[in-house]
């Protein structure tokens, strides 16, 4: 079985603003790059669907969605808060960013494909149950994972974040759910400025001081993340992948490097292989600094491949 890459065009038409670092060219750089470096080729192309309703209501609440739904302009750019806002193809991207990571779901539960990345955009970690922010609407990640136990009938499931920012609206909607694990790395203290109150257990979340690098990433996985992966054995892993921790990328200052997200990446494939029958479904959440982005992907999604 191959890896999946789950996509779809109307992705590329969330528009934020000229200036926004959230910019549809984050999708182009990570697909001109894999297909640059032939890896595209050992891919499954997949194009994703839209979200249905009863998907996003597993995580979300319906007065949220009608929210974000009435919220959809017929054109220009509405402003939810200061960061995080919507043009008239906002909507249809979220859901299908959305969807795909159910489809995604799908096809590694059900063997179409041994694992797979979702290059969709807006990202989703930050979207709470009833609250939109950091670029984020709908909690792609969670949708995904409440699918897996809800659909699938999985008990277990584990939610592994290391993008800079602390998942915050991810541990919003699955803290206190006994069947979910996340572990999570991010600076600290910074935006959301989140991460340290919600510790415990299933909720594995690893501070990082600004300029950390690739030892005290690595330190923190192998101390804390693996050790709890394995004690909580999941079915099935789902990855928030943002890349913006990379020492090129000025939204934050950690200083990783691509051997840095391939190594996780293999770490996170042992507990998988270990545990869940190698399921893994990961999806693209942050990096702004458009070669480090495409070059890190890269990196995680050739792991992904075993090539």
């Amino acid at each position: 079985m191959a890896t999946a890459f789950i996509h779809h065009p109307g992705c590329m038409l969330h528009d934020m603003g000229s200036h926004h670092p959230e910019s549809p060219d984050r999708l182009t750089a990570v697909e001109d790059y894999l297909l640059a470096t032939g890896l595209m080729q050992h891919l499954v192309s997949e194009i994703a669907p839209k979200a249905l309703r009863e998907q996003l209501l597993r995580v979300h609440d319906e007065s949220y969605i009608a929210s974000i739904e009435s919220a959809s302009p017929q054109g220009g750019i509405v402003h939810l808060d200061p960061d995080t806002a919507m043009n008239p193809h906002s909507l249809a991207a979220a859901l299908h960013a959305a969807g795909a990571v159910v489809r995604a779901t799908d096809m590694v539960v059900g063997g179409e494909a041994e694992n797979a990345f979702c290059n969709v955009r807006p990202p989703g970690h930050h979207a709470c149950r009833r609250r939109a922010m950091g670029f984020c609407f709908f909690n792609n990640v969670a949708v995904g994972a409440a699918h897996a136990l809800e659909a699938h009938g999985l008990e277990r499931i584990a939610i592994v974040d290391f993008d800079v920012h602390h998942g915050n609206g991810t541990e919003d909607i699955f803290e206190g759910d006994r069947r979910v694990m996340m572990v999570s790395t991010f600076q600290h203290p910074f935006y959301p400025y989140s991460g340290m109150e919600g510790r415990s257990e299933l909720m594995v979340n690893i501070p990082l001081a600004a300029y950390s690098g690739g030892a005290e990433f690595r330190k923190a996985v192998e101390a804390f993340w693996l050790p709890a992966l394995h004690e909580f054995a999941p079915q099935m892993l789902f990855v928030s992948a943002g890349f913006d921790a990379h020492r090129d990328d000025d939204m934050a200052s950690l200083g990783l490097v691509e051997s840095d997200y391939a190594w996780v990446t293999r770490q996170i494939m042992e507990v998988a292989d270990h545990h869940a029958n190698g399921r893994i479904v990961s999806t693209l959440e942050g990096g702004y600094n458009l070669p480090a982005l495409a070059r890190s992907v890269n990196a995680h999604v050739r792991q992904l491949c075993g090539i």
